[in-house]
């Protein structure tokens, strides 16, 4: 789909993609209404059409003009926050699989392939339950590719609460040339949302520029796996402020260690913490089955945000932990004999409940198919 915001578009056009710097030639133009396809010879400003023809777009993509080259700016999508290991019933089917799955990642932003490099698993991720369960539809549906699905898995995430400092050290002696990496770090908690940022505070050249970036990347890689159960961590800045080089041993791989070691060490001492994602859940019920919605929430660990009153139904906004919500669709219609109806996206992350940390990290850890 393609919406245009000026101009206008005719049948057999050629248009530009800034990003691929490379032309599509418009072979058709199709208005869709339902199911019914409409062709049509031109399409104007504000327009929402169909385009075939065009091969290598993606989800965000800006087509214009040549002369023009303008790239507007991309819509932003949220992180997926539930994954699952897929694998074709038959190996033969296995690059079918990987094609289909290739092409669903590219017109769906929201959803992400990945292989689990210690399993060699296929691992899919997505928005929810429903999301995974449409995308195997249609990879059965468009693809003829029948597939088998693991236990879903959550995407925890890990951060930080409090301020630490730590150094860390990769040395190798073993005949001939060795490897010396030194480094110190300043680790401190981020606002929510902002991510990570790493300041390279280094004076007097106690490391070479040359072992910045090595010692970066491997701040980064040390970040894909924390310390309480191995998920990503997030939220964090951290100041390179020190360490030290030797003239011949020192090289970027043994920067880099160090700063895989040097992350590790200074989260240890940050107070880290496991966070699970929280699912914001809309949930529209006749006002007779309101008490048995609410308590079915409220044993999820719900937070009840607000409750109004549109007619005969209730509308129930809520806060849910994402763990909790498997199998939701089924419960709801059983409480309300099938008249509650509920909408669910990702709000935010939150820390998991010290009582339930335990168990987590154990049952989390024992799965191979981890995001």
């Amino acid at each position: 789909f393609y919406r245009i915001y000026t101009g206008s578009l005719q049948k057999g056009d050629t248009l530009y993609n800034p990003r691929t710097r490379k032309t599509e030639r418009i072979s058709r133009l199709i208005i869709m209404k339902a199911n019914v396809r409409e062709d049509i010879e031109s399409a104007y400003s504000g327009d929402i059409c169909a385009i075939i023809g065009a091969k290598n777009i993606v989800t965000g993509d800006t087509l214009c003009d040549k002369d023009l080259d303008i790239m507007l700016e991309p819509p932003t999508f949220p992180e997926p926050v539930i994954s699952m290991s897929v694998e074709p019933k038959t190996k033969a089917d296995q690059e079918k699989l990987s094609l289909a799955l290739q092409r669903l990642s590219e017109e769906d932003p929201t959803f992400h392939v990945s292989t689990n490099q210690e399993t060699g698993q296929t691992i899919i991720a997505g928005m929810g339950e429903l999301h995974l369960e449409i995308i195997r539809d249609r990879v059965l549906r468009e693809f003829k590719v029948e597939a088998d699905a693991g236990r879903p898995q959550i995407a925890y995430r890990e951060t930080i609460t409090q301020p630490s400092t730590a150094e860390g050290k990769f040395v190798r002696q073993s005949g001939g040339r060795g490897q010396y990496g030194h480094v110190v770090i300043e680790m401190e908690p981020a606002e929510k949302g902002a991510g990570h940022e790493i300041i390279n505070k280094i004076v007097g050249g106690a490391i070479p520029k040359e072992y910045i970036k090595p010692t970066e990347e491997g701040l980064l890689e040390g970040a894909r796996n924390g310390v309480v159960a191995g998920y990503p961590v997030i939220d964090y800045k951290i100041r390179i402020v020190d360490g030290s080089f030797h003239e011949v041993d020192s090289s970027e791989m043994a920067f880099k260690m160090a700063g895989i070691f040097a992350f590790k060490e200074a989260m240890k001492k940050a107070g880290p913490i496991l966070l699970e994602p929280i699912m914001k859940v809309e949930v529209s019920t006749p006002v007779e089955y309101q008490g048995d919605v609410m308590g079915d929430l409220n044993r999820r660990r719900g937070q009840i945000q607000n409750v109004d009153t549109k007619g005969d139904l209730v509308i129930i906004l809520a806060f849910v932990p994402l763990v909790t919500m498997f199998g939701y669709a089924t419960d709801v219609r059983s409480l309300s004999k099938g008249r509650a109806t509920y909408t669910m996206e990702p709000s935010h992350f939150e820390q998991v409940p010290a009582n339930l940390l335990q168990s987590i990290i154990e049952k989390e850890s024992r799965s191979p198919a981890r995001n």
